[in-house]
C-alpha cells in the first residue's frame, strides 16, 4: 500500500513538472507571400482562419498533436487583420502579439511586407503621439483623443500647423487610425518625402452617444440612436476638442488650415460636420461613409452650391466597389451633383476594410494644406 501511494505521488509530481508543449509558430511569413496559421486545438472538430479583405477562409488541418495549420494564397503586402473560427467559435491567435483592437470584434494582425509602403515604418525623422484623457461635458464620459504632432514639431516656436481631425469607424475606439490605420507613420512617411505639408493630425474618441456601442453592432441600425450620436459627437467635438486643442497646440486657427476626414461611420461623421460648418472646415473627405441619413435636405439644411464651392478646397467621397455601402456612396454623391456642388469621386478595388482606407488616406493627405506657388 506503501509503495502504491509512492508511486502515484511521483506519478503526480512528474506530470505536474512535465514540459508545456512547444510553443506554436503563427502566422509564419513565406518569401512567397503566402502566411501559414498554426493553433493548438486539439478538442477541436474544424479550423478556419478568416483573412481581412480575402473572400475565401482558410481550412486548416489538425496534426497528431493537436496543433491545426493552413496556408493561405500569397497575399499583397499589406497589414491584414485574422481571426481563427474553432467551431464557430472566432478566436484571437495566442501566437501573435500583433493585435487589431476594437470594441466588438479584436483580432490578430500579419504584415506581409512590401516595398517600401507608406504605412511601414522607415528611416525618416518620426512625430509624436500624444494622449489626452478628458471628461466630457457634452457626453458625460471620460474619453481620450490621440494628436500626432510631426517630427520637429517645436511647441515653444511660433510657427503654427495646419491640423486634420481624422475619425474612426463604428466599434472602433480613439486609437483606431494609430493602431490600425498607422495614420502617424503615413504622415511621417509622406512628410520626409516632400509629398505632404507638416501637420497636426487628430484622432477623437467618434462617439457622441457611447451607448450605440453597447447594443452591439445592431445599435447601429437603430437611426433615432445613431442621430443622436452624431449630433452629441459633432457638439463634444467643435465645443471640446477643437478649442482644447487650439489652446494646447500650435495649430492655425483659420479654417483653410483646417480639414475633416473619417472612414465608414466617422466618414459619415465627417460630412455631417463638414458640410453643416464650412465656415470651420475647407476639406472634407469620406471614406467608406456608412449610416448617413437619404433624407439629405434635412441633414443638409443650408448647404448650397454657392457655400460649398466657394468655401470647399475638397469634398472627396471615396468607397471600394466590393463594399457592401458602394451604393449608398454613390447616391450620395447624386445628390449632391444634383445640386450642382463640386465632388471628387473615387471608387477603387477592395471592401470595407482598412486595406482601402490606409490608401484613402495615403491619397488625400498630399492634397491638404498646399502652399501657393508664387
Amino acid at each position: 500500500m506503501k509503495l502504491f501511494v509512492a508511486l502515484t505521488i511521483a506519478a503526480t509530481a512528474l506530470a505536474q513538472n512535465a514540459a508545456p508543449p512547444a510553443p506554436v509558430r503563427s502566422p509564419e511569413v513565406g518569401a512567397d507571400r503566402t502566411v501559414t496559421f498554426r493553433l493548438r486545438a486539439p478538442n477541436a472538430r474544424e479550423v478556419l482562419v478568416s483573412i481581412e479583405g480575402q473572400t475565401q477562409r482558410v481550412a486548416l488541418a489538425k496534426d497528431e498533436k493537436g496543433v491545426w495549420s493552413g496556408t493561405s494564397a500569397a497575399l499583397e503586402p499589406d497589414l491584414y487583420g485574422y481571426s481563427f473560427l474553432a467551431d464557430g467559435v472566432a478566436l484571437i491567435d495566442p501566437g501573435n502579439p500583433a493585435m487589431k483592437p476594437n470594441l466588438l470584434n479584436t483580432q490578430s494582425v500579419v504584415h506581409v511586407p512590401g516595398n517600401g509602403l507608406v504605412w511601414e515604418v522607415a528611416d525618416v525623422p518620426h512625430g509624436t503621439l500624444h494622449r489626452h484623457p478628458y471628461k466630457s461635458a457634452v457626453v458625460g464620459d471620460q474619453r481620450e483623443y490621440f494628436v500626432y504632432t510631426p517630427a520637429g514639431y517645436d511647441p515653444a516656436a511660433r510657427k503654427t500647423y495646419p491640423v486634420l481631425y481624422l475619425l474612426h469607424g463604428f466599434s472602433d475606439d480613439a486609437s483606431g487610425w494609430s493602431a490600425v490605420g498607422k495614420a502617424h507613420v503615413i504622415l511621417d512617411n509622406l512628410i520626409a518625402q516632400g509629398k505632404a505639408e507638416p501637420m497636426l493630425v487628430v484622432m477623437p474618441l467618434g462617439y457622441g452617444a457611447p451607448e450605440i456601442v453597447r447594443a452591439g453592432f445592431g445599435g447601429f441600425r437603430d437611426p433615432g440612436l445613431r442621430q443622436r450620436n452624431f449630433d452629441r459627437f459633432r457638439e463634444a467635438l467643435l465645443t471640446e476638442v477643437l478649442p482644447a486643442v487650439e489652446k494646447s497646440y500650435r495649430v492655425n486657427k483659420d479654417r483653410e488650415q483646417r480639414a475633416i476626414a473619417g472612414l465608414s461611420m466617422g466618414g459619415a461623421e465627417t460630412l455631417y460636420t463638414g458640410l453643416n460648418n464650412i465656415d470651420k472646415f475647407a476639406y472634407v473627405a469620406a471614406f467608406s461613409a456608412g449610416g448617413n441619413t437619404e433624407d439629405y435636405a434635412a441633414a443638409y439644411p443650408n448647404l448650397t452650391a454657392k457655400q460649398a464651392n466657394a468655401g470647399l478646397k475638397m469634398l472627396w467621397i471615396g468607397c471600394g466597389t466590393e463594399d457592401r455601402l458602394m451604393e449608398s456612396n454613390r447616391k450620395f454623391r447624386q445628390w449632391l451633383k444634383s445640386k450642382e456642388i463640386n465632388v471628387t469621386e473615387v471608387e477603387t478595388p477592395g471592401g470595407h476594410t482598412w486595406l482601402v482606407w490606409r490608401r484613402y488616406l495615403a491619397e488625400i493627405a498630399p492634397a491638404l494644406f498646399k502652399k501657393k506657388v508664387s
